[in-house]
């Protein structure tokens, strides 16, 4: 905390206040300080009907001891530390700035409370002093010091409230991000609800992973819920142009699924499944895969979305038994060309697909229809009856689903 006390210190080494004059100001501390906790009270609504017991009991000690530091302040003023004092005052204040960003109140209460406090108590701290026969030159200075002084105090409060709302947040924020590391992971689901529950997340039903350039990010979070957990860490084993960030997105599902889409709309992203929250890795890895593969986006610039490239996605779980499948299935064109071999593939690929169609097979390949079928004799050739057999053509429709680049 900085120590501001030197201003105060200064001008009450200016002011001598006589000892009888003090004497008595000290002797109405109790009942200046329980006035001053029934104003703030009365005046105050966000402690209307919180100080009482022993709350108020404490309130009104703190209000004595703050009078009590300020008539200490004076009467040292001719002192070697006249500062000594309004430090362990301002300590004090300190602590309660700190105690109501604890307790989840703005200083707007604290501070209405100094204002009624410092009026009350020079109401009553100043009848005295005239009573007691001081000028009102000394009495003008007086108020400029104990309102000086108050002014302090109300500093020292707002440092402890910014300091306990950055600790905590900075806290906060360390809470949310080893529970974004937890969800990735693929955690056990009593670590993820006894994180959930330390960093004050409030569970959904599901999550969706997003990802996208962190350059795009700020616009994109204005969208989504509060609630959207961010994981700035670089993802693993996937290289990507710029830096990107992971989101994981509360309550997507189904047809909320939009609000996601229309969100990142523009915006490169990568969107995964909606899972149950505990289960959001599945996702995450999901669209790793996505990653991996590079899939083509939209052209329109809506995010790729992984829920469009499932078959994809599912024959690429596997890369080698992939391979192999469709080393196995075209074993009857490894005599042939290399050339021919790979048209008699993309022909009976399209053959396949399109449920032996042949317009459609010819259109799909920018030839002539008489050309699939002399194609398709070729492969009939080859494969014999082994095209009427379901589990061959379950076999090469996976196989020939999505055909590497020619080499």
């Amino acid at each position: 905390m900085t120590d501001s006390s030197g201003a105060t210190s200064r001008r009450a080494a200016h002011l001598e206040l006589d000892e009888r004059v003090a004497d008595r100001l000290r002797g109405q501390l109790p009942a200046v300080a329980e006035r001053t906790v029934t104003a703030i009270t009365a005046e105050v609504p966000d402690y209307s009907g919180t100080l009482t017991g022993q709350m108020r009991e404490k309130i009104e000690n703190a209000v004595r001891i703050a009078l009590g530091t300020f008539l200490q302040l004076i009467e040292r003023a001719d002192a070697a530390d006249p500062s000594t004092p309004l430090s362990r005052a301002l300590e004090a204040a300190y602590a309660l700035g700190s105690g109501e960003a604890r307790s989840g109140r703005s200083m707007d209460a604290l501070l209405a409370a100094y204002r009624v406090g410092a009026r009350v108590a020079w109401r009553e701290v100043s009848a005295t002093t005239v009573r007691d026969g001081l000028s009102a030159e000394r009495v003008a200075e007086f108020a400029e010091l104990m309102f000086a002084y108050i002014d302090e105090l109300s500093a020292a409060s707002v440092a402890g409230h910014t300091d306990e709302l950055a600790s905590a947040g900075r806290v906060h924020r360390r809470y949310l991000e080893r529970l974004v590391q937890q969800l990735l992971a693929g955690e056990p689901e009593e670590v993820l609800r006894r994180s959930a529950e330390r960093a004050e997340w409030p569970p959904p039903q599901t999550l969706t992973v997003a990802v996208l350039p962190r350059s795009n990010l700020r616009g994109v979070l204005a969208m989504l819920s509060p609630h959207t957990l961010e994981s700035g860490e670089d993802l693993p084993g996937v290289e990507l142009a710029e830096e990107s960030a992971v989101l994981l997105v509360p309550d997507v599902h189904g047809g909320r699924r939009r609000r996601l889409t229309g969100a990142v709309q523009g915006h490169r992203a990568v969107v995964g499944p909606a899972r149950p929250w505990t289960r959001i890795a599945e996702s995450y890895q999901r669209v790793l895969r996505a990653l991996a593969l590079g899939l083509d986006r939209p052209a329109d610039g809506a995010p790729l979305d992984t829920e469009q490239h499932l078959a994809r996605l599912v024959l690429s779980t596997d890369p080698e038994a992939l391979a192999d499948l469709r080393a196995q299935v075209l074993q009857p064109l490894s005599a042939l060309p290399p050339a021919t071999a790979r048209r008699l593939a993309e022909t009976l690929r399209s053959w396949l697909l399109h449920q032996g169609r042949r317009d459609d097979v010819a259109g799909d390949l920018f030839v002539h229809p008489q050309t699939v079928r002399y194609r398709m004799g070729q492969l009939r050739e080859l494969y014999g009856e082994r095209l009427n057999d379901p589990a061959t053509v379950l076999e090469l429709t996976l196989a020939l689903a999505f055909l590497p680049p020619a080499e």
